[in-house]
């Protein structure tokens, strides 16, 4: 049976069109993917991500675990910051991106995908007993149905969070958090988002979810705050270029060849996956993450077709018609000698080879970071 977040009732009552997703049932669309795109990227959307892992690192040994099974450079972490990161297969592949949080010296919260928390789970514990380190693994544990997960997104957010909470929003800055209260209840609210839009990510007790939901709902409904959807979150991190796991990142592909090199942090010491990315930036990528365009009427989809210089060369990873850019946008892994920004090469669109070109990433960047 599909799983279902605290929020599901209230998706239903609110007309949600809900979808299996990655064995959870969840809202696609509300009012619709194109309107609640828009209403993120010109006043707010409210998205329920409690579908979203969330795993606890606590111990002694917490740190070390995760500096060694993690690209990103965990001791740079100070108690209330976050950073994006992920979990590396012995060659620089993607078992999981991953978001950060260090609660203290000793203990760390890990959001991960839906569909992977179990998996991180394991590959984390099997990693562990390898090395003899049985009691490390004991201190990784399973919090995902203790919370639930709200993503408040857009440049009315903030306006919209201040009076319900008792937190200095201003003062959070970006992949840092605080604890505080949200609608009443105890919460942690993180600068950051899913979207490239400025934005909060409330992590609170799942019994106070779907009040907390409405009180948001309630609050924002003056500045145009509307209910948004898995749709919509896809289209507008497209936008962004944020990565999905499954699609634009995988294991058969690394952090760097996935243009996610900022993350790596050689000098931090040893790391899974270390010698080969290590490698790969010594003698370079053979392939490359790129944000395309394309040059004729058409939508590109994930798994499309792609032929560089006449020859098929992988498909589309992530792919669509942009809403706020309304352009045909897509994103795939190419030659490196063919991924710099002009190149041209084709994509098979409903049996026609149309022309694309490579373009800068992301696509969209909000008015305030131009």
């Amino acid at each position: 049976m599909l799983r279902t977040t605290p929020l599901h009732a209230l998706h239903q009552e609110l007309g949600g069109r809900l979808v299996p997703f990655a064995g959870w049932e969840m809202p696609v669309q509300f009012a619709g993917v194109v309107s609640e795109h828009a209403a993120v990227r010109e006043r707010a959307g409210l998205f329920d991500v409690s579908h979203m892992g969330q795993v606890a690192f606590e111990g002694p040994g917490a740190e070390e675990l995760l500096q060694r099974l993690t690209p990103n450079d965990v001791s740079r972490l100070r108690p209330g910051r976050a950073h994006y990161s992920a979990l590396t297969t012995d060659s620089g592949g993607f078992v999981d991106d991953l978001v950060v949080y260090r609660r203290s010296e000793s203990s760390f919260l890990v959001i991960t995908n839906a569909a992977n928390t179990g998996r991180d789970l394991e590959w984390v514990r099997e990693w562990a007993r390898e090395r003899g380190g049985a009691a490390a693994a004991g201190t990784v544990s399973d919090r995902s149905d203790d919370f639930a997960l709200l993503a408040l997104q857009g440049p009315r957010a903030e306006r919209i969070l201040a009076p319900l909470t008792d937190l200095d929003l201003a003062a959070i800055r970006y992949y840092r958090f605080a604890d505080g209260r949200v609608a009443g209840t105890p919460a942690t609210v993180a600068r950051m988002g899913y979207t490239g839009e400025d934005g909060f990510e409330v992590l609170l007790p799942a019994e106070a979810a779907e009040a907390a939901a409405r009180r948001m709902l309630e609050a924002g409904a003056g500045e145009g705050l509307v209910p948004a959807g898995l749709g919509a979150r896809d289209s507008l991190r497209l936008e962004a270029k944020m990565a999905l796991h499954g699609q634009d990142i995988d294991e058969e592909h690394s952090v760097l060849e996935a243009d996610l090199g900022w993350m790596v942090k050689f000098r931090k010491g040893e790391f899974r996956g270390r010698a080969a990315l290590l490698a790969q930036r010594e003698n370079g990528v053979p392939r490359k993450l790129v944000g395309f365009e394309l040059r004729a009427r058409g939508i590109p989809r994930h798994g499309y077709p792609i032929r560089v210089a006449g020859e098929q060369f992988g498909a589309v990873t992530s792919g669509g018609f942009a809403p706020f850019l309304k352009r045909s946008i897509g994103l795939a892994y190419l030659p490196a000698a063919a991924s710099e920004p002009g190149q041209e090469f084709e994509v098979e669109v409903r049996g026609r080879w149309l022309p694309a070109e490579v373009v800068p990433t992301p696509f969209y960047v909000r008015p305030d970071r131009r």
